[in-house]
């Protein structure tokens, strides 16, 4: 049974119709179909049927599809001690991650790795959300460091090992000039009738900002957005609106604005490393997880 053919299955399994699924493997639907009808005659099965215009899984699909994250983890932990035989901790590793964890965790795990684990060599890239899964899933990453929310994978997902790294709470951002500047801590409360400040729509943080404000007893106004919170910090800096910005980003210098907790409990985003099953075992990527989580630790007590 060709393990490619299995895996395209396993992305019409994931994704639910064979658009999305060529869409996450990066090829054509007719390429997504064409490994299906091959993998069909090697099992000599059909493996989907009509369901209006779309197709579905037949329940002999559904049996390969139960079994496939096992045989992919089996491959990738035989993968994962042959490295360790062949070259112990030396090994070049594809790293994922949202830029804030770039630059709190993967970039002082990077600058540890050169002095303790000169073998362990990092290769960076700033992905996040369902695409950088994608990636770790069709091999294109090592490692994903991602964020609770719409399309992190679940903790029981079969595909992935998945080690929790740390809360990040979230503070206040609101100009030096403006009336709660002065205060120690801000309630939720006496931002109801201010402008916002907020995360680019359907972003896991939005999430957590539009919960806060709920919680809260109102529905925030929210005028400005933006992915990058340098320049959600520089918005605020304008006197443009307020903001909920997250611990990790805290360091982004600011002479116009000043950063408060939370009077009550702060939300948080939970941060999170994510590997294919069975590739923990490397003894690289064993490495880098556990300086991640030691990373993680140092910001969460900072």
């Amino acid at each position: 049974m060709h393990l490619g053919r299995l895996a395209t299955l396993r992305a019409v399994a994931d994704r639910g119709t064979i658009a999305a699924a060529a869409q996450a493997l990066y090829v054509s639907p007719s390429a997504v179909s064409q490994q299906l009808a091959a993998l069909e005659r090697e099992v000599g099965q059909r493996l989907l049927e009509p369901d209006g215009r779309t197709v579905r899984l037949t329940s002999v699909a559904a049996v390969l599809v139960r079994h496939a994250d096992t045989i992919f983890a089996e491959v990738e932990l035989a993968r994962a001690e042959v490295e360790a035989h062949v070259a112990g901790e030396s090994a070049q590793l594809r790293v994922g991650a949202f830029t804030t964890a770039l630059k709190a965790l993967v970039a002082p795990v990077a600058a540890t790795l050169h002095t303790t684990n000169p073998g362990v060599e990092l290769i960076v890239q700033e992905a996040g959300g369902r695409q950088a899964l994608d990636a770790l899933a069709r091999q294109e990453l090592d490692l994903v460091i991602g964020v609770e929310g719409p399309g992190a994978p679940k903790r029981k997902d079969s595909r992935f090992t998945r080690v929790e790294l740390m809360r990040d709470p979230f503070d206040v951002a609101v100009p030096c000039d403006h009336p709660l500047a002065v205060a120690k801590s801000i309630d939720m409360c006496d931002l109801v009738d201010q402008p916002w400040v907020a995360p680019l729509a359907g972003w896991s943080c939005e999430q957590v900002v539009l919960a806060a404000c709920h919680a809260a007893g109102f529905s925030p106004t929210i005028v400005h957005r933006s992915s990058d919170w340098s320049a959600v910090i520089a918005l605020v800096e304008a006197h443009l609106g307020v903001a909920l910005v997250p611990r990790l980003a805290r360091a982004i210098p600011s002479r116009q604005a000043v950063v408060r907790p939370l009077a009550h409990q702060a939300p948080c985003r939970h941060l999170f490393a994510a590997c294919r099953r069975g590739s923990e075992a490397a003894p690289a990527i064993g490495v880098v997880i556990e300086r991640l989580e030691r990373q993680a630790r140092v910001c969460a007590q900072a």
